[in-house]
């Protein structure tokens, strides 16, 4: 994947559509303007016109737009193509590109990694716009969006900063360390810095589960007897039919997840196979993925036949628990200790249910901070944790101590890609959409 050629890739998303954005960035593109459209339009105007192909004939009429790096996405020359959202129109557009010598189809992220390369964004910057172009949910868009802007990039940078000064000082310490007086304050004030980096960069890395509650969601389990109503109830909560319900226990085999958006916030919901004893080998299968699920939720939803209720073994289950009772149309008697009552066969109790569980996904993912969003980050700002930490060691050497923030300032600066990071750029860059 060579750096200097020309990429092009379709930047719209799926066709057939209305309108298809083909963008194209590289030394080229003026060539590449000249030739198709007959010359290159004025920087940042909509221009309207024909696209021509290498042989003349017409390819399309649409509008096209110039941006001269580098005040560009990619901090390169950058084009695009406005055309009609045809499959064909696309792929006779992209024929001709891809005819001109250096001018190829983009790899998945190459546009943003580009503009990662040419200092127009940082990794998590980056890593925030490929958030935001998944993203689902309204939690989801705020989280990413505060992430690509840059808030992470300048708490981190802060920190980096910080970290540097101080190694700075421990020199500097080095330097004078036949002055005990003044060795001895500079050492004081060390400490009371590194303690207060490391209180912050450690609060900052406990937020991670909230983000990850954004980022994934948040994980429901549904489990319960076989014939207690599981699938109904995950159909309800759905709003349509994702699981076969039927009188027949044990229909149920494997996961099904149902993600929904509550208030906001991403829940995925899992339907899972019902449990009991001297289940058959699938069914075992499918009752030990239950269990396995159930152990890393965060809720439960245990559903029970309240007209023949069955006990569940939840030793393995360490998050919240609602039990919910239910067929309560069929209930001669209202039914005591469940938190929820419900009929999932005709819908009532269902609005509550959904109700409690959006509040809880909400306080799961509630926080008034930006917090490390990825494992990524996690990964590392624990490290350096642990240099700043090491550093802190009573009677370690300060030529030791000075390399310990060194290591801590590198981790900070592979963060945000200012330190060593090209082995990343594969794994972060290709998650991204082609065209991106």
């Amino acid at each position: 994947m060579s750096q200097s050629d020309t990429i092009f890739s379709l930047s719209s998303g799926r066709l057939p559509a209305g309108v298809a954005v083909v963008r194209i960035s590289g030394s080229k593109v003026r060539f590449v303007f000249e030739t198709i459209f007959g010359s290159v339009p004025a920087r940042r105007v909509m221009t309207y016109g024909p696209l021509f192909s290498a042989d003349g004939s017409l390819i399309d009429r649409g509008l096209a737009v110039y941006f001269q790096g580098p005040s560009s996405f990619t901090g390169e020359d950058c084009g695009e193509f406005h055309v009609h959202g045809s499959i064909a129109v696309v792929r006779a557009l992209s024929l001709v590109l891809s005819g001109f010598e250096g001018v190829r189809q983009a790899e998945p992220g190459e546009f943003t990694q580009r503009a990662f390369l040419n200092g127009k964004m940082d990794l998590t910057q980056a890593e925030g716009l490929g958030d935001l172009i998944a993203a689902e949910t309204e939690a989801q868009r705020r989280l990413a969006l505060l992430q690509s802007e840059g808030n992470l990039l300048n708490l981190y940078e802060d920190w980096r900063l910080r970290l540097v000064q101080t190694r700075a000082m421990v020199e500097a310490v080095i330097d004078f360390s036949d002055e005990d007086d003044v060795a001895a304050r500079a050492l004081f004030d060390l400490e009371e810095k590194l303690s207060q980096l490391s209180s912050e960069i450690t609060r900052h890395v406990s937020g991670f589960r909230q983000s990850e509650i954004i980022r994934e969601g948040y994980n429901v389990v549904i489990l319960g007897a076989p014939n207690s109503g599981k699938s109904t109830l995950i159909n309800a909560l759905a709003g349509r039919e994702v699981a076969i319900a039927t009188a027949e226990p044990g229909t149920t085999r494997d996961l099904i997840d149902v993600r929904l958006d509550l208030s906001g916030n991403l829940v995925v919901v899992t339907d899972t196979a019902g449990i009991r004893e001297n289940a058959g080998y699938v069914e075992s299968i499918g009752i030990r993925k239950a269990h396995n699920r159930a152990s890393t939720a965060d809720l439960v939803l245990l559903v029970v036949d309240i007209l023949n209720p069955v006990v569940i073994d939840l030793s393995g289950v360490s998050c919240p628990v609602l039990r919910v009772g239910n067929k309560a149309d069929a209930a001669r008697n209202s039914p005591s200790g469940y938190n929820f009552v419900i009929s999932a066969a005709n819908g009532v109790g269902i609005e509550e249910l959904l109700a409690n569980i959006s509040r809880e996904a909400s306080l799961a993912a509630n926080s008034s901070e930006l917090f490390a969003v990825n494992s990524r980050q996690m990964e590392y700002l624990n490290n350096c944790i642990g240099e700043i930490d090491s550093s802190r060691i009573v009677g370690l050497p300060l030529d030791l101590m000075a390399e310990h923030l060194r290591l801590a300032s590198n981790w900070i600066g592979q963060l945000t890609g200012r330190v060593n990071v090209e082995e990343l750029l594969g794994i972060i860059f290709s998650k991204f959409c082609v065209g991106k």
